[in-house]
């Protein structure tokens, strides 16, 4: 069971509108504004849910959802 918070994370990362800082502490940004829970990026990807692509450095990290959740979230997508 996910919160109804971490949920609509993994629904934005699911549209694409979800990267990670390229600053040390790797913060989740939603259509580039930091998150307001600093937690959910870390959480999400240790509980299997969100996976980071790395960039170049210096440039912000995609985000894409996991198998995981994109069956725990019901999408009609596979990866």
């Amino acid at each position: 069971m996910i919160s109804p918070r971490d949920r609509a994370v993994l629904f934005a990362v699911a549209a694409g509108r979800c990267t990670v800082s390229s600053d040390p502490g790797g913060a989740l940004l939603i259509d580039g504004q930091p998150c307001t829970d600093q937690f959910a990026g870390r959480r999400l990807v240790r509980a299997g849910l969100m996976a980071v692509v790395a960039e170049p450095p210096g440039r912000p990290s995609t985000t894409v959802l996991t198998a995981a959740a994109i069956a725990l979230l019901g999408l009609p997508i596979s990866v």
